[in-house]
């Protein structure tokens, strides 16, 4: 469940007022997601998305949040950007939390994407990337590998309470990575960072919307489909390859990129580091999220068996990947 903050509707009501979007006709709180709150707001003149910033959310990154969306709604591709108020605001506040009000997106996401869908969400992630050449915010990756190492001493021993020996597997594949991670000629641009395939909405075999850009930073491009590709292309245990979906994705992506021979050599190291990175950020909840949490706790090994398919040398050294 994703709605960590009430609002009522009187209160809701009176926040649109600020807006010329009609009246309130009716609100729901939304269950996906786990970072903000999340509303489906009816109104008079149509349907928008209302988006309660919690405390995982920094509020001093919105601004290049809602540029970069905006960034991207001008160059023509379905993302959702804020709604200006009457007065050319975009981030408010409602009930003590920074507020937005967002274009409302058609479609649904994906529990079990085909090739054909892959293909066509790779190649909105090339347009996105082709989009953001002339956008020049900046934002540092809060979870990117200069971060891994401080989350992973965080974690510390309790890893392998997750399964044992993952606190040793873990600490070597992070040092081991890090040997290799910054590669010359590898572009850099701003990224979505998260694009898993609940993060892109679709009807049929067409992309209809891009959302949820708050890990959206700077960082190597390539990265970002290595993420897509860990997230996409294996079943939610991370046990089982979906091989043709993979491929497609990256078919997809390569219609406006097209891989190099050394950004093909180094795919496996960025997506052995997608996968390290969404480790460590589910074991931490794993390990700190109460028991009776309103928030679904995810698998950490999920994501750690996945592994196994991109660096089968690496995981020959580690027991908790055999």
């Amino acid at each position: 469940m994703a709605v960590y903050t009430q609002v009522s509707s009187e209160a809701l009501a009176q926040f649109l007022t600020r807006y010329d979007v009609g009246e309130l006709v009716s609100a729901k709180g939304i269950a996906e997601g786990v970072e903000n709150s999340n509303y489906l707001v009816d109104t008079t003149k149509g349907r928008f998305i209302l988006t309660l910033y919690e405390k995982r959310v920094d509020a001093g990154d919105l601004p290049f949040f809602m540029a970069l969306l905006d960034h991207l709604d001008a160059k023509g591709l379905p993302v959702p950007p804020a709604i200006k108020d009457r007065a050319g605001i975009e981030i408010q506040q409602l009930e003590g939390r920074p507020a937005c009000l967002i274009k409302f997106l058609p479609g649904v996401s994906l529990t079990h994407p085909t090739p054909a869908q892959a293909q066509a969400a790779g190649d909105a992630l090339g347009q996105l990337h082709r989009a953001v050449g002339d956008f020049d915010g900046v934002r540092e990756n809060s979870m990117g590998q200069a971060s891994w190492q401080a989350l992973y001493d965080r974690c510390g021993s309790s890893l392998d309470s997750i399964v044992p020996g993952l606190h040793r597997d873990l600490g070597f594949a992070i040092s081991d990575l890090a040997a290799t991670w910054d590669r010359d000629g590898l572009d850099r641009c701003a990224i979505h960072a998260d694009l898993f395939p609940d993060n892109v909405l679709m009807l049929g075999d067409r992309v209809t919307g891009l959302i949820d850009f708050y890990f959206a930073c700077n960082d190597i491009r390539l990265y970002d489909l290595a993420v897509m590709h860990a997230a996409w292309s294996f079943d939610a245990t991370g046990a089982h390859h979906d091989e043709p979906v993979g491929a497609a994705l990256v078919a997809g992506y390569a219609r406006h990129f097209p891989l190099s021979d050394g950004e093909v050599s180094g795919f496996s190291d960025l997506a052995v580091g997608a996968c390290i990175r969404f480790t460590l950020s589910r074991a931490w909840d794993w390990l700190n999220t109460p028991t009776d949490a309103l928030v679904t706790r995810k698998d950490p090994l999920a994501f750690w068996r996945r592994v196994r398919i991109y660096d089968p040398n690496l995981a020959s050294l580690l027991p908790t990947l055999q």
